[in-house]
């Protein structure tokens, strides 16, 4: 046998069933739609949440009080720990750095660093927010925290 002989596993490529093309074709008549009712009809699909006409649970239950789920902002979290293996002494923490050091995806993200581990480098960190304890660490280790600016 070749290193090159490559097929896929039995079973894995399976013919298109075609359906609605006659009645000698096995999937005729009905198209195995079953017999009659809204399923059956071309177009006949219902909504989510659809309970055959009867009012819906969401419409049944009152909507009360306030959502804050448009007004939060979501942060993207580092610890010190990441922070201290990833940066060498003197270095930058900001945006830039972080999405170079593959720690962020989007720049328009957000960043808070929050104080788990140990840092022992001085750091310059530029973030939206930093916690008590790991601004409290980073002044500690000689470094300083710029916040909000970039």
């Amino acid at each position: 046998m070749s290193d090159f002989d490559l097929h896929a596993p039995e079973g894995a490529n399976k013919k298109k069933r075609i359906v609605g093309r006659g009645s000698s074709s096995g999937r005729g008549t009905t198209a195995g739609r079953g017999n009659k009712g809204q399923q059956s009809r071309s177009g006949g699909k219902t909504y989510v949440g659809f309970e055959g006409g009867q009012m819906p649970l969401y419409r049944r239950i009152a909507k009360r009080g306030f959502s804050n789920y448009w007004f939060r902002k979501d942060y993207e979290v580092f610890n010190l720990s990441d922070i201290e293996t990833r940066f060498q002494d003197g270095e930058t923490v900001n945006k830039e750095s972080l999405i170079l050091k593959g720690l962020l995806k989007k720049a328009s993200a957000l960043v808070k660093v929050l104080g788990d581990g140990d840092l022992t480098k001085k750091l310059t960190v530029s973030v939206d927010k930093v916690s008590a304890s790991a601004k409290e660490k980073i002044e500690k280790a000689g470094g300083t925290v710029v916040l909000g600016a970039e």
